[in-house]
């Protein structure tokens, strides 16, 4: 939801004028500081807690998680009936950006090890809920607004009160289920590659070794550049199309536009992450960066020639990139350093989204005020700028390439696993995965029941995104 958050702008800059900007009322500039709170604090909170989240499991910092981003709606919607802005970036920046870190290590870290054998795919699931979560949170805050809107009200602190609601017991459900296999459990009938034992369950190097490794920054300017690269465009995708094809794309149609790169970064959280299972988590890295430099290189000339097409086009899969770069990243960590501590060393490297979170969009915006105010074509005045991200992939390319293997000096045995584990009268054997504190079997019908309402609680809502998503972007492409 982080993402899909400006959808409050507008309506909050008018709380005291209702139907347009009074004096008194907060400018969206002021406003967007809580987009900025949230992914610094994301990166900080998940640094910080992830070796608590390693010690007291990840059921605790899911709870944890599910206060503070629930409870951040409550603190900002009493901001906004007293009309105190700074109760906003407390509550939605701070306290709901400490949520989102622990909200988004807590899964990732839990599926890795479940799933020794598919760990792109698992933390690609886990990480596609992340990207999509403003595909259903943005039309939902849309409709609530218009349902409390009342000729003294906007609407917005109602809404705030209903979601804060809604993702709190959304985020309980997921928390309570969290469970965790015993050290050393594999699936049924698969054996792990030749040297994996070294970074197995049994063998990791511990968090505070990991980050003082070379290969640690190295992981850590990858995916800071692949990110920089990508949230400056997302943060800026409907002014962009609506300046770069003025007069042919309307505001709603653009609208749809950022929804479609969303779609298409959920989409890319999953396929790139399962791809890397196969090819590997370099060659993936190495496939991002290379294939983004031509894609950024050819923006310029989509928008010199007019090829709307070709310009959506080229920016849909940069995006699945964007997102698959999130997804593979726990894979590539855990390939590295072993999946014991994978949760700490993934919270500390996580801060270098807090830094492409500024660097992005700063870079992106002043560089185009640099070039309108040199009289350069609010059109035209992109074309710089990716010609830029093109040299920040160019050097995120060299990091990649410069990842070897750890030193096995580096690696330790594992303390075990936290208090949360199973005990070992539940713990499941192999080719079972335990959905509660007593194992079921994969092959029983309570398992699949179970594997079924799962899914439909998640492909409901996210459906329903889609749909909205698609009804806009079909805008894009109707004269």
């Amino acid at each position: 939801m982080a993402y899909g958050f400006s959808v409050f702008w507008l309506p909050l800059s008018r709380v005291i004028g209702i139907t347009e900007s009074a004096p008194g009322d907060w400018r969206i500039s002021t406003l967007g500081w809580m987009y900025t709170l949230f992914f610094v604090m994301l990166g900080s909170s998940a640094a910080v807690f992830g070796p608590w989240l390693e010690r007291e499991g990840p059921r605790k910092a899911g709870v944890v998680a599910a206060c503070c981003w629930s409870g951040g709606f409550f603190i900002s919607a009493l901001g906004i009936w007293l009309h105190q802005v700074w109760l906003l970036w407390l509550g939605s920046g701070v306290i709901g950006g400490c949520g989102l870190g622990l909200g988004y290590i807590s899964p990732v870290s839990t599926l890795i090890k479940w799933f020794p054998d598919r760990r792109g795919m698992a933390t690609g699931l886990a990480i596609m809920g992340f990207g999509g979560g403003a595909m259903i949170g943005s039309p939902l805050a849309d409709r609530l607004m218009r349902t409390f809107a009342t000729p003294t009200s906007v609407g917005v602190w109602e809404t705030f009160v209903v979601m804060g609601a809604l993702y709190f017991v959304a985020m309980m459900a997921g928390a309570l289920g969290y469970r965790l296999p015993p050290p050393g459990w594999t699936p049924a009938g698969w054996t792990p590659p030749a040297g994996a034992e070294v970074g197995g369950p049994a063998r990791a190097v511990p968090a505070a070794v990991a980050w003082r490794t070379r290969q640690f920054w190295l992981l850590w300017a990858v995916l800071c550049l692949n990110v920089s690269a990508g949230i400056g465009v997302l943060g800026m995708a409907s002014p962009m199309i609506q300046e770069v094809f003025s007069g042919r794309v309307s505001a709603s149609a653009a609208a749809g536009f950022a929804g479609l790169l969303s779609l298409f970064n959920i989409g890319g959280r999953l396929f790139w992450a399962s791809l890397s299972d196969r090819i590997g988590r370099r060659a993936t890295y190495t496939v991002f960066f290379a294939l983004g430099m031509a894609l950024y290189a050819t923006v310029p000339f989509a928008g010199r020639s007019g090829n709307l097409a070709l310009f959506v086009a080229l920016f849909c899969v940069i995006l699945t990139m964007y997102g698959g770069g999130f997804s593979t990243i726990p894979a590539y960590l855990a390939d590295l350093f072993g999946v014991a501590y994978v949760g700490a060393i993934h919270g500390r490297l996580l801060t270098a989204w807090s830094t492409a979170g500024i660097l992005g969009p700063v870079l992106v915006n002043y560089i185009r005020e640099f070039q309108i105010g040199r009289g350069v074509p609010p059109g035209d005045a992109y074309n710089f700028t990716m010609y830029v991200l093109v040299g920040f992939l160019a050097v995120g390319l060299l990091c990649n390439l410069a990842v070897t293997p750890v030193d096995a000096s580096k690696f330790a045995a594992s303390s075990g696993t936290p208090a949360t584990t199973a005990p070992a009268s539940a713990v499941p054997g192999p080719g079972q995965r335990q959905a509660s504190d007593t194992a079921v079997p994969m092959s029983s019908p309570g398992h699949w029941g179970m594997v079924a309402v799962a899914w439909t609680i998640v492909a409901v809502p996210l459906g329903w995104g889609v749909y909205h998503t698609l009804a806009l972007t079909s805008q894009l492409f109707v004269r």
